[in-house]
């Protein structure tokens, strides 16, 4: 005789699943969002050897993603559509690996400090949501200011040789601090717009319990 499965646990399931299917959905969209951001509306540098870095808002997408659908969905949504942006552009595809490595790892950080020690999504106190939105978001950009460059001329010098590498290296470390400062404020700027109007609409995911 089969046990019936009570019915709590059935919608919990069934809540879980679609749930699951929305971040999916959604994890799609910033890829697309952050393909579009990284590719049309950044702004290019030449570098010596045929090499160029470029001030780009891509960073936010991976910032915003792990703020509203947690760390992984988040960090995967931003480094797909970048690596993307990377395979599709003849100076950026060598680096392509690095990016994905990198912005997954960005949402990862902000997630973490976000979700499993902020609590965001359960918090209801402006000021702290507030706090620890502000702290994911330079958490999980400061890790790319310190790496980016760091792994970049690692990257650099295997592909290009000491010279190029090293002409690069202080170019690279300027624009990465410059995204991170721009990118804190949009991303920041823009779940706290979107985080009402999620909640309203029944798009709002929480993580974590109290």
């Amino acid at each position: 005789m089969k046990h019936r499965r009570p019915r709590n646990q059935k919608q919990e399931e069934i809540q879980m699943k679609n749930q699951t299917a929305q971040k999916i959905a959604m994890t799609g969209l910033m890829a697309a969002l952050s393909y579009v951001v990284f590719t049309f509306l950044q702004i290019k540098i030449p570098l010596p050897g045929g090499d160029a870095t470029s001030i780009h808002l891509g960073n936010a997408v991976c910032v915003l993603g792990a703020l509203l659908l947690g760390g992984f969905y988040g960090g995967i949504g931003g480094a797909i559509g970048m690596t993307i942006g990377d395979l599709l552009d003849p100076v950026y595809v060598v680096y392509a690996p690095k990016t994905f490595l990198l912005k997954l790892c960005i949402g990862l950080i902000t997630g973490l400090i976000a979700h499993k020690i902020g609590k965001i999504t359960l918090e209801n106190e402006h000021k702290k949501v507030v706090f620890w939105t502000c702290a994911a978001a330079v958490g999980g950009l400061l890790f790319n200011v310190i790496f980016d460059p760091i792994v970049g001329y690692l990257y650099k010098l295997v592909i290009l040789g000491k010279p190029a590498a090293e002409l690069t290296l202080a170019w690279n470390v300027a624009s990465t601090s410059i995204n991170a400062v721009t990118s804190t404020i949009v991303s920041v700027a823009v779940y706290l717009a979107l985080r009402p109007s999620l909640k309203k609409a029944g798009l709002f995911f929480t993580f974590g319990e109290k």
